[in-house]
């Protein structure tokens, strides 16, 4: 097992990522992205590896809306123009908990 690789048991079979979805998540690899969840909580970091199951995410963020006085989009503009405010080194989220990625720097309120 390598330092960015998940053991074969963690990437058991799942959905394929849609290939111009995949293709642009690639593409994103190296740069800060925002991981949003339904719920209160996100994700910002920067983006290391993509599989059909989980992102990964190194320096990153994870955060929980109700932490802040701040509205999220006001966070993550503060973030955007301040740095991330890292409180993991590495941290691997499972696709299936995100609603929506994007990238960090086209962030706006």
């Amino acid at each position: 097992m390598t330092e960015r690789s998940l053991p074969p048991e963690q990437t058991a079979p799942s959905p394929t990522l849609d290939t111009r979805a995949g293709e642009m998540l690639q593409a994103w690899v190296g740069q800060i992205v925002v991981l949003d969840t339904q719920g209160a909580l996100f994700y910002v970091g920067t983006l290391s590896e993509v599989t059909d199951r989980y992102y990964i995410l190194t320096d990153a963020d994870v955060h929980h809306a109700s932490d802040s006085r701040t509205a999220k989009d006001l966070y993550l503009v503060e973030t955007r123009d301040l740095g991330v405010k890292v409180n993991r080194g590495r941290v691997v989220v499972e696709r299936r908990e995100i609603a929506s990625v994007s990238l960090l720097r086209e962030v706006s309120c």
